[in-house]
């Protein structure tokens, strides 16, 4: 039941994932289409950009976790 339960865990974090890289190459490069039109909305656009890739940092952490502990099983 526990093996389950983290196949489980790690196939959601796998489309977590997904969802937010796919999400935050599209920011970057709006970006860089748009920095010098945009002004202050490409600088949020940057900020929001950082601080997605700081959770996806921090999901595939969580993954990486999650499979050692299935590896310990």
């Amino acid at each position: 039941m526990r093996i389950d339960k983290l196949k489980e865990e790690i196939g959601w974090l796998k489309v977590v994932f997904a969802i937010l890289l796919a999400t935050d190459i599209s920011l970057v490069a709006w970006v860089i289409q748009n920095y010098k039109s945009k002004g202050i909305l490409a600088l949020f656009g940057m900020l929001g950009a950082f601080l997605l890739a700081l959770v996806i940092i921090w999901i595939n952490r969580l993954a990486y976790r999650k499979i050692h502990e299935l590896e310990d099983l």
